[in-house]
């Protein structure tokens, strides 16, 4: 089976090279441009995993994140936040509810975009067991 993934980021650049890779890698991926897009997609398309900016226009990532979290049809969707700022916000996106967390500068998208992949992958072997569990109540 393969993984739906959401990729929401506002840089239509950054999103073609990670739309590529990530499909490159096997993966379908829906795309959103900006916060309210997002989480109308988010809910239209049941992604298995959100790849999520966190500066995006109209609804600001930690805005999304938090409305996810708070929609019971999107609470369980692990969430990755990409993000431009520095690893010291990772606790606090965390506690947010963000599954993991890459700074942008860390992307690979030249290549392989293997680490970008590699987080995927590991990402949603964790969420597994909740995805699973998604259909059985």
């Amino acid at each position: 089976m393969t993984a739906k993934l959401l990729l929401v980021e506002d840089s239509r650049y950054l999103r073609m090279a990670a739309r590529q890779v990530l499909s490159d890698a096997g993966f379908t991926v829906v795309e959103a441009s900006d916060g309210e897009e997002a989480l109308r997609k988010a809910r239209e398309s049941e992604p298995d995993l959100i790849i999520l900016d966190m500066l995006l226009p109209k609804l600001g990532g930690e805005r999304v994140l938090q409305s996810l979290r708070q929609d019971p049809a999107t609470a369980r969707i692990p969430v990755i936040v990409l993000s431009g700022l520095s690893q010291g916000n990772a606790g606090k996106l965390k506690e947010a509810g963000a599954t993991a967390y890459i700074e942008k500068s860390k992307l690979d998208l030249t290549k392989s975009g293997e680490n970008l992949v590699r987080l995927v992958n590991a990402t949603l072997r964790k969420a597994i067991p909740l995805v699973g569990a998604k259909g059985s109540h």
